[in-house]
Protein backbone atom coordinates (compact mmCIF):
# COMPACT_ATOMS: atom_id res chain seq x y z
CA UNK A 1 0.00 0.00 0.00
CA UNK A 2 3.30 2.19 0.54
CA UNK A 3 4.10 2.16 -2.79
CA UNK A 4 0.50 2.90 -4.37
CA UNK A 5 0.43 5.88 -1.86
CA UNK A 6 3.64 7.00 -3.42
CA UNK A 7 2.31 6.84 -6.48
CA UNK A 8 -0.88 8.29 -6.46
CA UNK A 9 0.97 11.48 -4.65
CA UNK A 10 3.87 11.32 -7.15
CA UNK A 11 1.37 11.39 -10.71
CA UNK A 12 -0.80 13.88 -8.54
CA UNK A 13 1.84 16.16 -8.13
CA UNK A 14 3.48 15.96 -11.52
CA UNK A 15 -0.44 16.53 -13.03
CA UNK A 16 -0.44 19.58 -10.50
CA UNK A 17 2.83 20.67 -11.62
CA UNK A 18 1.93 20.80 -15.40
CA UNK A 19 -1.42 22.47 -14.61
CA UNK A 20 -0.10 25.24 -12.77
CA UNK A 21 2.73 26.03 -15.26
CA UNK A 22 0.09 25.47 -18.69
CA UNK A 23 -2.16 28.33 -16.58
CA UNK A 24 1.09 30.29 -15.08
CA UNK A 25 2.83 30.40 -18.84
CA UNK A 26 -1.09 31.55 -20.13
CA UNK A 27 -0.82 34.27 -17.22
CA UNK A 28 2.55 35.81 -17.96
CA UNK A 29 2.83 35.03 -21.37
CA UNK A 30 -0.05 34.07 -23.89
CA UNK A 31 -2.70 36.34 -22.76
CA UNK A 32 -0.12 39.46 -22.75
CA UNK A 33 0.98 38.37 -26.09
CA UNK A 34 -1.92 37.90 -27.35
CA UNK A 35 -3.08 41.35 -25.56
CA UNK A 36 -1.08 42.99 -28.75
CA UNK A 37 -3.09 41.37 -31.52
CA UNK A 38 -5.94 43.36 -33.34
CA UNK A 39 -9.49 41.62 -32.20
CA UNK A 40 -9.97 39.74 -35.07
CA UNK A 41 -5.87 37.90 -34.30
CA UNK A 42 -7.57 37.43 -30.78
CA UNK A 43 -10.39 35.95 -31.18
CA UNK A 44 -9.19 33.54 -33.94
CA UNK A 45 -6.23 32.69 -31.86
CA UNK A 46 -7.83 31.96 -28.55
CA UNK A 47 -10.60 30.14 -30.61
CA UNK A 48 -7.89 27.85 -31.74
CA UNK A 49 -6.24 27.03 -28.91
CA UNK A 50 -9.28 26.69 -27.13
CA UNK A 51 -10.14 24.14 -29.78
CA UNK A 52 -6.42 22.45 -29.72
CA UNK A 53 -5.91 21.96 -26.28
CA UNK A 54 -9.22 19.51 -25.86
CA UNK A 55 -6.81 16.62 -26.29
CA UNK A 56 -5.16 13.68 -24.03
CA UNK A 57 -2.04 15.59 -23.34
CA UNK A 58 -4.17 17.92 -21.17
CA UNK A 59 -6.73 16.52 -20.57
CA UNK A 60 -4.61 13.44 -18.40
CA UNK A 61 -2.77 15.72 -16.30
CA UNK A 62 -5.80 17.74 -15.90
CA UNK A 63 -8.39 15.08 -14.58
CA UNK A 64 -6.13 12.64 -13.15
CA UNK A 65 -5.29 14.35 -10.15
CA UNK A 66 -8.58 14.23 -8.93
CA UNK A 67 -9.50 10.71 -8.53
CA UNK A 68 -5.48 10.37 -7.23
CA UNK A 69 -5.77 12.80 -4.89
CA UNK A 70 -9.32 10.94 -3.47
CA UNK A 71 -7.78 7.87 -3.07
CA UNK A 72 -4.26 9.47 -1.65
CA UNK A 73 -6.30 11.11 0.89
CA UNK A 74 -7.63 7.58 1.98
CA UNK A 75 -4.77 6.28 1.85
CA UNK A 76 -3.83 8.62 4.17
CA UNK A 77 -6.62 8.52 6.77
CA UNK A 78 -6.14 4.33 6.53
CA UNK A 79 -2.44 5.02 8.17
CA UNK A 80 0.16 5.67 5.07
CA UNK A 81 1.55 8.59 5.90
CA UNK A 82 -0.58 10.15 8.14
CA UNK A 83 1.08 12.72 8.35
CA UNK A 84 0.94 14.51 5.06
CA UNK A 85 -3.20 13.74 5.22
CA UNK A 86 -3.65 17.59 6.32
CA UNK A 87 -1.47 18.35 3.60
CA UNK A 88 -3.09 15.57 0.83
CA UNK A 89 -6.41 16.78 1.92
CA UNK A 90 -5.28 20.72 1.38
CA UNK A 91 -4.14 19.74 -1.75
CA UNK A 92 -7.40 17.82 -2.91
CA UNK A 93 -9.47 21.09 -1.81
CA UNK A 94 -7.13 23.73 -4.20
CA UNK A 95 -6.94 21.43 -6.88
CA UNK A 96 -11.08 20.85 -6.92
CA UNK A 97 -11.24 24.33 -6.74
CA UNK A 98 -8.78 25.54 -9.58
CA UNK A 99 -11.13 22.27 -11.82
CA UNK A 100 -14.52 24.23 -10.53
CA UNK A 101 -13.11 27.60 -11.68
CA UNK A 102 -12.51 26.60 -15.07
CA UNK A 103 -15.52 24.40 -15.49
CA UNK A 104 -17.56 27.45 -14.20
CA UNK A 105 -15.85 30.99 -15.72
CA UNK A 106 -13.28 29.51 -18.03
CA UNK A 107 -14.66 27.10 -20.13
CA UNK A 108 -18.06 29.15 -20.52
CA UNK A 109 -16.46 32.54 -21.55
CA UNK A 110 -14.56 29.58 -23.96
CA UNK A 111 -17.88 28.59 -25.21
CA UNK A 112 -19.40 31.96 -25.86
CA UNK A 113 -16.18 33.10 -27.46
CA UNK A 114 -16.01 30.21 -29.64
CA UNK A 115 -19.67 30.87 -31.34
CA UNK A 116 -18.17 34.13 -32.90
CA UNK A 117 -17.71 33.81 -36.27
CA UNK A 118 -14.45 35.35 -37.73
CA UNK A 119 -16.43 37.12 -40.31
CA UNK A 120 -18.23 39.35 -37.84
CA UNK A 121 -18.07 42.83 -38.21
CA UNK A 122 -15.20 44.80 -36.37
CA UNK A 123 -17.75 46.13 -33.90
CA UNK A 124 -18.63 42.32 -33.38
CA UNK A 125 -14.98 41.09 -32.81
CA UNK A 126 -14.53 43.96 -30.58
CA UNK A 127 -17.67 43.36 -28.16
CA UNK A 128 -16.78 39.79 -28.24
CA UNK A 129 -13.53 40.35 -27.29
CA UNK A 130 -14.51 42.72 -24.77
CA UNK A 131 -16.45 40.07 -23.15
CA UNK A 132 -13.97 37.63 -22.70
CA UNK A 133 -10.38 38.77 -22.34
CA UNK A 134 -10.49 40.68 -18.87
CA UNK A 135 -12.49 38.17 -17.60
CA UNK A 136 -10.81 35.32 -18.78
CA UNK A 137 -7.61 36.12 -17.75
CA UNK A 138 -8.46 37.10 -14.18
CA UNK A 139 -10.18 33.80 -13.56
CA UNK A 140 -7.14 32.23 -15.61
CA UNK A 141 -4.98 33.55 -12.44
CA UNK A 142 -7.14 32.29 -9.62
CA UNK A 143 -6.81 28.67 -11.21
CA UNK A 144 -2.86 29.15 -11.61
CA UNK A 145 -2.62 30.45 -8.26
CA UNK A 146 -5.06 27.28 -7.10
CA UNK A 147 -3.31 24.79 -8.57
CA UNK A 148 0.53 26.13 -7.49
CA UNK A 149 -0.86 26.14 -4.02
CA UNK A 150 -1.70 22.86 -4.72
CA UNK A 151 1.34 21.68 -5.95
CA UNK A 152 2.72 23.31 -2.71
CA UNK A 153 0.72 21.15 -0.50
CA UNK A 154 2.04 17.97 -2.72
CA UNK A 155 5.46 18.76 -2.59
CA UNK A 156 5.13 19.34 1.26
CA UNK A 157 3.24 15.74 1.56
CA UNK A 158 5.80 13.85 -0.40
CA UNK A 159 8.42 15.48 1.69
CA UNK A 160 6.35 13.68 4.47
CA UNK A 161 5.51 10.45 3.13
CA UNK A 162 9.38 10.07 2.54
CA UNK A 163 10.23 11.11 5.99
CA UNK A 164 7.84 9.09 7.26
CA UNK A 165 8.76 6.21 4.80
CA UNK A 166 12.77 6.87 6.29
CA UNK A 167 11.24 6.57 10.37
CA UNK A 168 9.59 3.02 9.39
CA UNK A 169 12.97 1.85 7.96
CA UNK A 170 14.91 2.92 11.03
Amino acid sequence: MRTLQTATLLASTAGAALMAGLFCAFAYAVMPGLSRADDRGFVQSMQHINRAIINGWFLTPFLLPLPLLVLATVLAAKGHSPGALPWIIAALVLYGAAFLVTGTQNVPLNDALDKVPLDSTPDRLRDARAAFENSWARWNTVRAVLHTASLGALLWALHLHGRAAGELSS
